[in-house]
């Protein structure tokens, strides 16, 4: 649900700095024994219990830094913050950044009390054991009710070398949340319905099928784009592994070893289809240049025919923009494109690792009020609260058990979806999410029901690719870097090659590059973390 906000943490340093921090600091703790506090006579544990129900504490205050520049600061000003202002006695002030501002947090003296993060295979998650509690101690001393709404699966999938987990993740599905049918696929290629019916409904499926109706589009509406997909001025948008798990491209060889996606017959030979559209005019080449930003202006504006969208949740306010005013024509999905080998779609979601992650750090002034407060967000009268609001003042359960949505907050949602944000804020303080709540909508994003309707049963974890590149600062890690650059680089030249030798002879350069900038040595770390990733899922 979350690529085009996730910001990829890239800082080869880090480790040592967060080491370097610590050791100033006498380990990094509130005090300079970097113990824990005692609990004292705060309140009685109680394992049944959440602390946050049991604690006298009245008021607590906690800095969060949050390593995105978009997150919202405000606190205690919409529904969902004032709630949990109320539930906790907490004020929470929110810092955030990016990559430079973190760098400068732990190359500084003093960590606020929470870090959150977005790449759990980074240098400061891989180094929390210096820098943050272990969530496993906090839970014990302060809040053992902690392990009822932590996952097992994901605090085993965190765990370091030493046993313990630091982080705990938002959006983390275990293999019982794929089989829940809980969770919404992300990933779908869609089309106008009032394009898609003046064509008499045509099947896209097969390269002669998609080449053919991408030509009467471009013939009959010539004010529209015959299809777009995400941007992809800096990464390979959708036309990457969002488009090879639509084709159903495997993720592993039949001896469990890590399978080259990008070399797949069936995936070239859908490059291929593509780079023909585009010679026929059917692809503009907007779609190589426009950012994220221009490219939600055009799915706003319905100015796409077709669109392969990788990430529909966050595209699904843009939809419901062109949807409010042009219902007749909005975005349906459809079966697009297909396996010329028969395979079926194993559409991806989040997995284990989540999107987020975050911590407690060894220099939080309260640790006793922030396990609490990690307790209370991962239950699930939090995780609906921060869905659906509050019960009377934003949504109703109706006859069936589902929430729905107040007529006023409703019609908000579908016509200002910025006042929305700042008056309601539902669903968007994702720290702690989960897809899950979002199935016991009853009135779901209009413009969603009919793709998220499409995308059931076609679901698959895919655990085993998860954080197996190389460490960062090592040197597969810069040469991998360098190979993923090349390849964004080489997909756009290939889709806009001027022939078909002109796509072969791209394609065989970049496998020239990559044998050239220790490939191999890169394939065999991927096997050593695929192998040790199969390790923890079976044990």
């Amino acid at each position: 649900m979350k690529k085009t906000f996730q910001k990829i943490i890239g800082v080869a340093l880090i480790a040592a700095m967060c080491l370097g921090l610590l050791a100033g600091c006498g380990g990094g703790g509130g005090n300079s024994a970097g113990e824990l506090p005692e609990l004292g006579d705060r309140y009685t544990l109680d394992a049944n219990t959440p602390a946050y129900k049991l604690d006298t504490q009245e008021s607590s205050k906690l800095t969060w830094y949050v390593n995105a520049d978009w997150w919202n600061t405000d606190w205690g000003t919409d529904t969902v913050t004032k709630k949990i202002q109320e539930d906790l006695g907490l004020e929470v002030e929110f810092i955030t950044g990016d990559d430079t501002k973190l760098n400068t947090l732990f190359a500084g003296e003093t960590l606020p009390d929470i870090i959150t993060i977005f790449d759990s295979g980074s240098s400061v998650a891989n180094s929390a054991a210096d820098w943050a509690w272990s969530l496993n101690d906090l839970a014990d001393k302060y809040d053992p009710y902690f392990y009822q709404v932590a996952k097992p699966d994901t605090l085993n999938w965190f765990r370091l070398s030493d046993g313990k987990t630091y982080g705990y993740p938002g959006y983390s599905n275990s293999a019982a949340d794929y089989a829940s049918g809980q969770l919404y696929a992300t990933t779908a290629f869609v089309i106008r319905k009032d394009v898609y019916e003046a064509l008499g409904k045509p099947s896209m499926k097969t390269p002669e099928e998609f080449l053919d109706t991408l030509n009467k589009i471009k013939e009959q509406f010539p004010d529209l784009i015959p299809f777009g997909s995400n941007s992809m001025t800096s990464s390979e948008g959708s036309l990457g592994a969002d488009f090879m798990n639509y084709l159903g491209v495997p993720i592993e060889n039949e001896d469990g070893t890590w399978y080259d996606r990008v070399m797949d017959e069936d995936y070239q030979a859908w490059l291929k289809v593509l780079n023909q559209a585009y010679r026929n005019g059917c692809i503009s080449d907007d779609n190589f240049s426009d950012d994220g930003t221009a490219h939600e202006e055009k799915v706003a504006s319905g100015r796409y025919a077709t669109i392969f969208i990788g990430g529909t949740p966050q595209r699904s306010g843009f939809l419901q923009t062109w949807y409010s005013t042009n219902p007749d024509a909005q975005y349906i999905a459809i079966d697009g494109p297909a396996s010329t080998v028969g395979r079926t779609p194993t559409l991806s979601q989040a997995g284990l690792s989540g999107w987020t992650i975050s911590y407690i750090t060894k220099q939080c002034k309260d640790p006793i009020t922030a396990i609490k407060t990690f307790t209370y967000l991962l239950t699930d009268e939090a995780g609906m609260l921060c869905t659906y609001g509050v019960e009377g003042e934003t949504y109703k359960i109706n006859d069936d058990g589902l929430y729905e949505l107040l007529p006023e907050v409703a019609a908000m949602r579908d016509n200002e979806s910025e006042k929305y944000k700042k008056v309601y804020r539902l669903g968007e303080f994702l720290i702690f999410g989960h897809d899950r709540y979002a199935s016991f909508r009853a009135d779901p994003t209009p413009s969603m029901v009919q793709i998220n309707e499409w995308g059931k049963d076609k679901l698959k974890p895919q655990f085993i690719l998860e954080n197996i590149t190389p460490d960062q600062g090592t040197a597969e890690a810069r040469a991998l870097s360098a190979i993923n650059t090349n390849w964004y680089t080489t997909l756009v030249a290939m889709i806009r090659s001027k022939d078909d030798a002109s796509f072969d002879q791209t394609l065989e350069d970049f496998k020239a590059f990559r044998a050239s900038n220790s490939w191999d040595d890169i394939v065999e770390i991927y096997n050593e973390k695929v192998a040790a990733n199969r390790e923890k899922l079976n044990g």
